[in-house]
């Protein structure tokens, strides 16, 4: 018996697997489980894809051992990984690789993560009778009355090893999962007439493979409309997929379903650690729970007899891998979908352009609401041009806003600031001669962290000392250029005598429980204003939010990017949203240096439809998405000549072999040029149908392959250009 087996190798073939003998005593139900063999002088790990005929024609290694119990990856999975190889032409490896937690991993360092107890029960083959030891027969009558009990419980160990050795007792050691921390909030919710009607479309398409957006703006009550839904889902013996995509968001909704699901619930995410993420994903492997939440990732859950899959936030960046396999988490909701007859629902109040279009084409199933559940109107949102400000000496918060704020505080109401920098300035600037801090392996400058005295680079994670010295000039004329969110938590304090400010940012949040400890404090009162980043614009509910502000709207404006316009919306919608949930009345306030752009304007006074048909206005003149398809294909070296040289060549190559229906851009510099010591380039292609595309492109992969000098990726419809 033969068996097809994938191994890590370096060389980044699409599907390059390898055939080995299976001993006669290892031979049952291999397919999905990890073996080790040989390779070469190494012994590696490998997954089992298959059983293979073979001919004999030349020698076979041996398996030289099983290392798992159970299937790592079912039959869905496998069938998943190969069409995400086929359809972002990555290498196979790689996307069975991203959909395990670490200890499933190929070549993981430590497989067995199983925790498990020692307990003691009686052995009921052996006589108590001649026990005439106090501290025994204080054992013994325990274990009478418990059956078992765990091993650490015994006080008197002594009593107990001499049991032990005696077999009058026995100990035995039983498998636990480690407890996620999950918090449950209960609530009896009467949906309103519009989650009813949308919640009935939903269930009326279960069992169908179809794709419906809802289109709600920010506090109409989708949650709730999710938490009925899923409701019917496990009536009808199925299970249900929920994705965020921020982690900040998981304890809110993930409180809310354990208060209604219980312990039939899963969670998977980054911040888990190794163990708990293990537990977590063979609990769902083992048919423990019915519904799973979760980030990015959570989309490859192995739940059998799949009922539906929710993506919350849909159109969040995150829900799109950076680094390979580049997947999108739709693309892979969609092929679950086809495998088990289930919906996909995408859920937002700034839906993606693309998602939007799709629906008002009749290629989505398109759902609305409309009106927050508490009947309360959304903010009112006031645009402030900072070019006056600044003229006025406000540089960082303008008058109105100030006044704002000191108006919430003084009726014990809360504040929420955005600002999308982490750190304290932008970078250090010297006044006498014009020397910038940079990051020795990136083009790009260093960010001040004052709580850590540190300057960082926020691309490769080089960092140093903040120096009081230009080591230019050797003068002492350092200047902090720009803020970021811990000036804001500074300054707000200086601003406002007694003020309790929570920062929610990458710096404060990456400790294991830190998101939730925020939000939970926020939510209590214990804060008066939360300073943060982009991760506290979306999906948070805070009753007692009533202002909201935006300190510079300009930020993601500037971002050479086609969508930065999108992206800029659809943060201030979102940020904009967390004000005024309740039965208070809440404001926001725009700070921008670009008052009259649409997409500030649109945001501001709710108007997603007016973006939309702008944003398609543009897209349809400069052939953007969804007008055309783009790959983004990025070479990269450590040679900067090299570098260039064949990015020319590969755009060259490109034109060559495909029609003219495809416009090949570039090749060009990417946005930062050199990322921890490689030089990035760019060849950007548009696309509506290329019969050419895919042969194209993995011989274009194929030339490169082996080539340690030139790294060629594909980036199928980026979210960064």
């Amino acid at each position: 018996m033969y068996v097809n087996v994938l191994i890590e190798t370096r060389v980044k073939s699409n599907e390059m697997t390898f055939t080995y003998h299976v001993p006669l005593e290892l031979s049952k139900n291999l397919i999905g489980k990890r073996v080790l063999v040989p390779f070469g002088k190494r012994t590696v790990e490998a997954f089992v894809l298959e059983y293979t005929d073979f001919d004999n024609t030349y020698e076979v290694k041996d398996i030289i051992k099983v290392v798992d119990n159970d299937p790592v990856l079912n039959e869905e999975l496998i069938d998943l990984g190969k069409f995400m190889s086929n359809k972002y032409l990555c290498p196979l490896i790689s996307c069975y690789q991203v959909m395990l937690p670490k200890a499933l991993k190929a070549n993981a360092k430590n497989n067995n993560q199983v925790k498990s107890l020692t307990y003691v029960k009686l052995n009921n083959d052996v006589s108590t009778s001649n026990i005439k030891i106090k501290s025994q027969l204080e054992i013994v009558n325990l274990l009478k009355e418990n059956k078992e009990v765990l091993k650490s419980q015994i006080k008197s160990k002594s009593s107990l090893k001499k049991l032990i050795e005696n077999d009058i007792v026995k100990e035995f050691k039983r498998e636990v999962y480690r407890n996620v921390e999950v918090y449950s909030n209960h609530m009896n919710i009467t949906l309103t007439k519009d989650q009813i009607s949308v919640s009935n479309r939903i269930k009326q398409s279960l069992g169908l493979e179809k794709t419906m957006l809802i289109y709600g703006v920010t506090g109409s009550g989708k949650t709730e409309v999710y938490i009925d839904v899923v409701k019917e889902v496990i009536k009808n013996n199925k299970s249900a997929i929920i994705l965020v995509p921020e982690i900040s968001l998981t304890p809110q909704i993930t409180s809310r379903f354990k208060g209604v699901f219980k312990e039939r619930i899963a969670i998977l995410h980054s911040s888990l650690s190794d163990g708990e993420r293990y537990d977590e994903y063979r609990r769902i492997s083992r048919g423990e729970v019915n519904v799973v939440i979760g980030a990015r990732s959570a989309i490859f859950a192995p739940l059998q007899n799949l009922g539906i899959i929710i993506i919350d936030e849909e159109h969040s960046e995150s829900y799109k891998q950076e680094n390979n396999p580049r997947y999108n988490t739709l693309d892979i909701a969609f092929k679950r979908s086809k495998t088990h007859n289930c919906p996909v629902v995408l859920a937002s109040a700034t839906p993606t352009i693309e998602s939007y279009a799709r629906a008002k084409k009749g290629y989505y199933d398109y759902l609305e609401l409309n009106k927050r559940i508490n009947q309360m109107p959304l903010p009112k949102t006031s645009i402030i041009d900072m070019k006056k400000e600044v003229r006025n000496g406000n540089r960082t918060f303008s008058g109105e806003l100030i006044q704002r704020i000191e108006d919430r505080l003084n009726k014990k109401e809360q504040v929420m600031l955005l600002l999308n920098r982490r750190g304290y300035s932008n970078y250090l600037m010297c006044t006498n001669c014009g020397y910038v801090f940079k990051c020795p392996n990136c083009d790009i400058t260093l960010t001040f962290h004052k709580t850590s005295g540190m300057v960082r680079c926020h691309y490769c994670g080089y960092a140093e000392v903040k120096k009081d010295v230009c080591p230019s000039c050797k003068k002492n004329s350092i200047s902090q250029i720009g803020s970021g969110t811990e000036k804001i938590e500074e300054e707000i304090k200086k601003e406002f005598n007694g003020v309790k400010v929570a920062r929610m940012d990458a710096d404060t949040t990456s400790k294991k429980g830190s998101h939730y400890q925020i939000i939970n404090d926020f939510n209590e009162g214990k804060y008066d204003v939360l300073v943060g980043t982009q991760m506290i614009a979306k999906g948070l509910n805070f009753p007692n939010v009533t202002l909201v502000g935006v300190i510079n709207a300009d930020q993601s404006l500037n971002i050479p990017n086609f969508r930065s316009s999108e992206l800029t919306f659809s943060l201030l919608n979102q940020v904009i949203g967390r004000s005024g949930r309740a039965n208070k009345k809440g404001e926001a306030i725009i700070q921008t240096f670009n008052p009259d752009h649409y997409s500030i304007v649109c945001a501001a006074n709710h108007d997603y439809v007016g973006f939309f048909n702008h944003e398609m206005f543009l897209r349809k003149k400069l052939n953007y998405p969804p007008y055309c398809f783009i790959i983004l294909v990025k070479i990269s070296s450590k040679d900067f000549e090299c570098g260039i040289k064949e990015a020319k060549k590969a755009s060259a190559f490109l034109r060559k072999n495909l029609t003219d229906a495809t416009i090949v851009l570039g090749p060009s510099m990417a946005n930062v040029l050199r990322i921890n010591n490689n030089y990035n380039f760019q060849v950007i292609l548009k696309y509506k149908k290329e019969e050419k595309l895919y042969v194209s492109l993995k011989e274009l992969i194929k030339i490169y392959e082996g080539n340690s000098k030139i790294k060629i990726e594909l980036d199928f419809n980026p979210i960064n250009l």
